[in-house]
């Protein structure tokens, strides 16, 4: 249990690092015309996050969770989400945030991950929901807060972030911007 309490560690104080430069990016765009939106919705957000921290831990001391003899797997997987979370934010640098900020005449961008799905830093976090839980044995947390996660994701955070990309993006018509409701909706053309 020792490596796992490790783990969990690391990954919280990564988050809490996370949390400290998307302040950063967000004063950033603050000082260059950027505006925030949705930020009621955003403690929600950071609730789902740590209902599913507290989740494992709940799992791990009051239940008695254990890693499977198959954890390598989870482990694996997570290692690969990370690579595209990491892909993600390094994609969209400064612009990158845990909060949802929009910069009026800004192009949206189209690097990285961005050129395959419009969403890959959600797809990421789904799945790091989803995988992370199983190195514990934590198959409630998985299962339940993974589900809670999606819907907020789906029913909440990525429209919001969709209508205010709309209302202030350079390079981005009526179509394109179309919602389709997914996580993995693609830009659907170039810019005209």
């Amino acid at each position: 249990m020792k490596w796992t309490l490790i783990l969990w560690s690391m990954v919280v104080l990564q988050r809490i690092w996370e949390v400290g430069v998307a302040k950063q990016n967000g004063e950033w765009m603050r000082r260059r015309g950027g505006q925030e939106v949705g930020r009621e919705h955003y403690p929600i957000l950071v609730g789902v996050h740590v209902l599913f921290f507290l989740g494992i831990l709940v799992e791990m001391f009051l239940y008695h969770a254990t890693s499977p003899t198959w954890w390598w797997i989870p482990f694996t997987l997570f290692v690969g989400v990370q690579a595209l979370r990491y892909w993600s934010i390094r994609s969209l640098g400064r612009f990158w945030n845990t909060r949802i900020w929009v910069m009026p005449n800004t192009p949206i961008e189209r690097k990285g991950p961005y050129r395959y799905m419009r969403h890959p830093n959600y797809v990421a976090v789904v799945a790091e929901f989803l995988v992370f839980p199983l190195l514990f044995g934590a198959y409630v947390t998985c299962i339940v807060m993974t589900f809670v996660n999606i819907l907020v994701l789906v029913l909440l955070r990525i429209p919001m972030e969709e209508q205010a990309l709309k209302q202030v993006s350079l390079n981005v018509n009526e179509e394109e911007m179309e919602y389709t409701g997914g996580l993995f909706s693609r830009w659907d053309q170039e810019p005209s």
